[in-house]
């Protein structure tokens, strides 16, 4: 109940501010965004420190105003009182917390004051939360939010108005609670920004659907709290929806986080993605650049290899700036599959997902496990690219295998997927399962949505962790059986034909055959027709 309360009253405050943005002239701003998740954040870490703060010295849990108290404290009791906070814990002061502003609201230059306070919060902090670029520059934490505001007259009052509903709420209480309730708020955070086809942040939202099954099957149910130490990676993080997913059923503290983005905005989701499920810790490993071209993390000179990789990588885009770059010898041990052509039309549809697979195989240690959400059309393509890359995984024996998703399982794309996984530890038995029949189709907003119920998710979980053989839903193959098939991995075409046998009189018999007979006399008719039809308004055109 606790959990679902604060749920609520989360969702009120995030409308409410962005209630306040459209007032100021920034609803549905591309500003909008970054507005709304700063001040989200500055309100997280400012209860985040009163929870810990009380946790160290009970007392403060008697003050009206334990702001007030910490206050009051000599320079020596504050250092020792931040000293014994958690790592995950950002150092205020007391001029950074919600109730001085909340105090001095009514000063002069208010906005200034405001922005000042955040962005010494991010200097105070910058080694623990501030985001790498691939070429060493750090990104803070806070931006100076009121200069987006263009009418500085108005600054003043947009900053009071949301230092006054921030201050309304308390995160205090949540904190004992398990954070994965999250990733719904997290969800509802950036819903806005995921209509008409994608918007802004389509690439950074995979369905909560795809991101249990990959964590689930990736670590399955009976191995939890077995697994220590251990680095989880996504070459394409987007917020880190499947990350958190995976950290989760990991253990937070059991596994660090790697990821890199070529999107600065990706990169802030996902530190604030990081803070929210309490994993600072990893903010150091999260890097802004691109993993394609110049990928970051390594051991020595050779790139780092992750126990646990996911990733939903984008499928299409224009890379063609860069592609010649990548089909070089450096390159050429990562790639092994080969580099995408350009096409003479439709640049942004070159299939970059080619490379991100490719590169996820390659940065995959041994004995490590991969899911990776693919185009269905990879898994039975029967050249290319595709099938030297499906040949690569079957010939190695590194396949778990795979789960064909319903159509519409992304509502910002037409495209049907499939989740492909890898095992390096899995030399036999492979898993396919045909999941496309599943689903409750849904409208959201302009678009189509298939939403798959929780009974349905566990079955597809439970079927592939179990190795299970289910009439027309699931096979399980061996390698060799796969090779025979020219490496599809389509569940379908290893699902058994029935044929149904039933005895007939010879009337019956002759019966069934003249209904054939007469059925393709029908169709030869309507063909015949048809042209005839197709002929007439061929003969109309040529006279006009």
């Amino acid at each position: 109940m606790v959990t679902q309360d604060f749920t609520n009253s989360t969702r009120q405050l995030i409308d409410s501010l962005k209630n306040i943005c459209a007032a100021y002239g920034l609803g549905n701003d591309g500003n909008e965004f970054k507005i709304i998740t700063q001040v989200f954040l500055y309100k997280f870490l400012n209860d985040k420190f009163a929870f810990e703060a009380k946790k160290i010295s009970p007392e403060l849990n008697q003050e009206k105003k334990w702001e007030k108290a910490v206050s009051d404290m000599t320079a020596d009791e504050l250092e020792m009182l931040q000293l014994q906070m958690g790592p995950d814990t950002a150092r205020l002061k007391p001029e950074h917390f919600i109730a001085h502003l909340w105090n001095r609201q009514n000063d002069p230059e208010f906005a200034k004051l405001f922005d000042d306070t955040l962005r010494d919060i991010a200097i105070s902090n910058n080694d623990i939360f501030a985001v790498k670029t691939d070429g060493g520059a750090k990104v803070t934490l806070f931006d100076r939010v009121s200069e987006y505001i263009s009418d500085p007259s108005r600054r003043d009052a947009f900053c009071r108005a949301i230092i006054n509903k921030i201050g309304d709420i308390s995160f205090e209480s949540i904190f004992t609670q398990k954070y994965d309730f999250y990733a719904a708020l997290f969800e509802y955070l950036i819903k806005d920004y995921n209509k008409d086809s994608g918007g802004k942040y389509a690439e950074y939202y995979t369905p909560h659907a795809v991101a249990k099954i990959m964590a689930a099957i990736l670590v399955p149910e009976e191995v939890r709290g077995q697994i220590s130490n251990v680095s989880c990676y996504d070459p394409s993080a987007g917020s880190g929806t499947l990350l958190m997913n995976l950290a989760h059923a990991i253990g937070e503290q059991r596994c660090a986080i790697y990821s890199q983005d070529i999107s600065q905005k990706s990169s802030s989701l996902l530190r604030l993605n990081l803070i929210l499920n309490n994993l600072v810790h990893s903010i150091p490993n999260i890097i802004q650049g691109n993993t394609l071209l110049h990928p970051y993390h390594r051991d020595g000179k050779a790139l780092k290899q992750f126990d646990y990789i996911v990733s939903n990588p984008p499928f299409k885009m224009d890379f063609s700036d860069f592609r010649n770059e990548l089909d070089t010898k450096e390159h050429q041990v990562r790639f092994f599959a080969g580099v995408p052509n350009i096409p003479k039309q439709a640049k942004d549809k070159m299939a970059i997902y080619q490379l991100f697979l490719q590169h996820i195989v390659h940065s995959l240690k041994s004995g490590g496990k991969a899911a990776v959400v693919v185009p269905t059309g990879f898994i039975t393509a029967q050249s290319g690219i595709d099938k030297k890359i499906r040949q690569h995984l079957v010939d190695e024996k590194m396949l778990a295998g795979v789960v064909s998703m319903p159509s519409n399982i992304f509502a910002t794309t037409g495209t049907n997927v499939s989740i492909l996984f890898i095992d390096d530890a899995n030399k036999e038995g492979v898993v396919l399962i045909d999941a496309s029949s599943l689903g409750t189709k849904v409208k959201d907003g302009k678009n189509q949505k298939t939403l798959l119920s929780e009974a349905e998710e566990d079955r597809i979980i439970a079927t592939f962790n179990a190795k299970e053989a289910v009439e027309d839903f699931s096979v399980v193959v061996s390698y060799d059986e796969i090779v025979a098939k020219n490496y599809s991995l389509s569940a379908g075409q290893y699902f058994e034909v029935k044929i149904e046998y039933v005895d007939l009189t010879p009337e019956q018999f002759a019966a069934k055959m003249q209904g054939f007979t007469d059925n393709l006399d029908r169709l030869f008719k309507e063909s015949a027709g048809l042209e005839q039809e197709i002929r007439q308004q061929l003969a109309g055109l040529r006279y006009e």
